[in-house]
């Protein structure tokens, strides 16, 4: 299908059944926010070390004399990557279950992570002087996974103070990095969008670098960040369809999600960062997560971790209300993967080996689960969710198999109350994923009840595959 640039000719294009089928993919904020690797939200770093009265900022006076003595660009010499190893990164991904992955392209700091022509801001040229985007893909694709690339760019035209004439942001000869002097008082307003809307010179170049990553690497996937709200409408036009239209040269179906109403709906997948649906939702949706507990994103120093168990739990019951999970893991400065985020994605893999055919290349069902908790609705929201209990089931189908996954372990016995809307004679067999014992199980108007092996299969949480059948024994003739 060719797509024109409108509205009517993009929100045409179907979601891939790969992504439907997905489930959970794994990408990377890495990147020379590493090097300070301060929280909070350390990708930020740039950001706040350059705005009086925020904890960044303290810590920049204190650890580097202020950003008048030591600019962003400066720790960039220090973004080594030594031991980046993309293979053993894709390895690690693989094993803990994505089905997709890829990095952060380039964050709002303005610094590429591939070998671009249009900056010398660039991975290639500076700091680990390799073109990390390339090396990823490459590897990732080796493993079978599909590739995605995010991208922030937008927002580099509001993130550095250019009219600070003290710092590095305003000098023009770091424009490549900090962006061209513009809004050159002092920011307007307390929301982003509230100042001066991008140049067309920046227009321009967020558009050229997009295709230029496109020509260069194929990505499957395009995840864009809020700043896509910013962007002039024209420019999005071109460019979804322009990346939509590749399809046909590719011969693959892509995916573009965003985030809030940044494009209409139907144009790309909606992407829920930090949250998602409290009940089961219409079209299917992303939730973008992070493995650290503080929202650093990119590596810090002082984040805690995670638990496989927190993060299984997310994506069992984003599944179950017609979501994916997007798990980002921040590496080091020298590229090594910290040991905890190891230790939660072998987590999550050892599970997924027992319990996938759960999740993967399902559908939901016609309720999303039962239970007394329930995920507070919209972005934002992972600090007020209530931890899941063995009372809380989720579903999902695929052909005439049903699995009703516990969040916790029942103990003896579990009776599943929603299931009493089957049909007598419709649940035909009962197992339990992981175990090699039978199970005896009794359908009745109270629901489905089975009793559980005293041994666990596996740990985290426990599914129930049950295999459906027609509930007659002759449709034909029956009144």
């Amino acid at each position: 299908m060719h797509y024109e640039p409108s509205w009517n000719s993009i929100i045409r294009h179907p979601t891939p059944q790969w992504f439907k089928d997905a489930k959970f993919g794994i990408y990377t904020h890495w990147g020379v926010y590493s090097v300070p690797a301060c929280g909070p939200n350390a990708t930020w770093y740039p950001y706040n070390m350059y705005r009086k009265g925020t904890p960044q900022y303290e810590h920049h006076v204190k650890m580097y004399g202020g950003p008048a003595k030591c600019g962003y660009k400066d720790f960039i010499p220090r973004f080594t990557g030594e031991h980046f190893d993309p293979d053993e990164w894709a390895e690690l991904f693989k094993k803990a279950g994505a089905q997709f992955a890829g990095p952060v392209a380039e964050h709002h700091d303005g610094f590429a992570m591939w070998d671009t022509r249009y900056t010398d801001w660039n991975s290639c040229k500076m700091g680990p002087k390799r073109d990390v985007v390339g090396e990823l893909e490459k590897s990732i694709r080796k493993q079978g996974m599909r590739f995605m690339a995010a991208l922030h760019h937008a927002e580099n035209w509001f993130f550095y103070p250019h009219w600070e004439r003290d710092y590095d942001t305003a000098d023009p000869q770091y424009a490549g990095l900090y962006g061209a002097a513009h809004n050159l008082t002092t920011a307007v307003g307390s929301d982003f969008f509230d100042q001066e809307k991008p140049a067309k010179h920046f227009l321009d170049l967020w558009k050229a670098k997009i295709s230029e990553l496109l020509d260069k690497y194929t990505p499957d996937m395009l995840w864009f960040d809020f700043g896509l709200k910013a962007v002039a409408e024209p420019y999005k036009l071109d460019m979804l369809a322009d990346y939509y239209n590749r399809e046909t040269r590719w011969g693959r179906e892509l995916v573009v999600t965003y985030k809030a109403h940044d494009i209409p709906v139907g144009a790309g997948v909606l992407d829920i960062e930090l949250g998602g649906f409290s009940n089961l939702a219409y079209h299917p949706w992303l939730t973008d997560t992070t493995v650290d507990t503080g929202e650093a994103w990119g590596y810090a120093q002082d984040a805690g971790y995670k638990s496989a168990t927190v993060l299984i739990h997310d994506l069992v019951d984003n599944v179950s209300k017609n979501g994916c999970l997007l798990l980002n893991v921040g590496p080091k400065a020298d590229g090594e993967i910290p040991e905890e985020a190891r230790i939660c994605l072998n987590g999550i893999g050892e599970w997924l080996r027992v319990n996938g055919e759960s999740l993967f290349g399902t559908t939901p069902w016609v309720i999303y689960g039962e239970g007394p908790t329930q995920k507070k609705e919209g972005s934002f929201n992972e600090d007020k969710a209530a931890r899941y209990t063995a009372m809380d089931i989720r579903f999902a189908v695929k052909d005439n198999v049903l699995y009703a996954t516990c969040l916790g372990w029942p103990g003896e016995h579990v009776t599943i109350k929603s299931l009493n809307i089957l049909y007598p004679g419709e649940v035909q067999q009962v197992s339990l994923l992981g175990s090699g014992q039978s199970l005896s199980w009794d359908f009745s108007d109270a629901g489905l009840r089975v009793t559980l092996p005293v041994e666990k299969p596996c740990d985290h949480a426990f599914v129930l595959k049950i295999v459906r059948g027609r509930p007659f024994s002759a449709l034909r003739g029956t009144t």
